[in-house]
């Protein structure tokens, strides 16, 4: 079994778009300036649906972070232990992101010691091709910004 990959949605395929340029971007709301993930039509803190998609820095603090163990599906099985972490973007604190941590940009999954993660730790957005289909879908992992 292969590694599972987003699917996008209407809401969330500019995300994607730009992801595949290896930019990461959010969208934020135009009237209040709120951002917002994941993507949706109208932003819940002032009800527009005006929205535009703005770049951010890439950089991120691990905000939480597990290390699955087997029982796993059986593409992620063979690749455990590897880490599994929520980051908050530093430009936009409300805005957590889910995805891994690895060594480079197509680095496994289970290319960081689960150890010398901490809540808390530097990271920086890279953008991986590792996926199965090929597609041009570039996923968003994180690279600690201390080695």
């Amino acid at each position: 079994m292969a590694l599972l990959e987003p699917v996008p949605d209407d809401d969330g395929a500019p995300f994607w778009e730009y992801a595949a340029r290896g930019e990461l971007r959010v969208q934020c709301c135009v009237p209040c300036g709120e951002p917002r993930f994941p993507p949706r039509p109208c932003c819940p803190h002032c009800q527009s649906f005006a929205a535009e998609w703005r770049l951010t820095s890439g950089r991120g603090r691990i905000w939480s972070f597990v290390v699955p163990h087997p029982p796993l599906l059986p593409g992620y099985a063979e690749l455990a232990p590897y880490n599994a972490v929520v980051v908050e973007l530093l430009d936009a604190p409300r805005i957590r992101l889910v995805g891994n941590v690895v060594t480079g940009p197509d680095a496994p999954l289970n290319s960081v010691e689960p150890g010398r993660l901490r809540i808390g730790a530097a990271v920086r957005v890279v953008f991986s091709s590792v996926v199965p289909s090929g597609g041009g879908l570039r996923l968003p992992r994180w690279r600690l910004e201390r080695a």
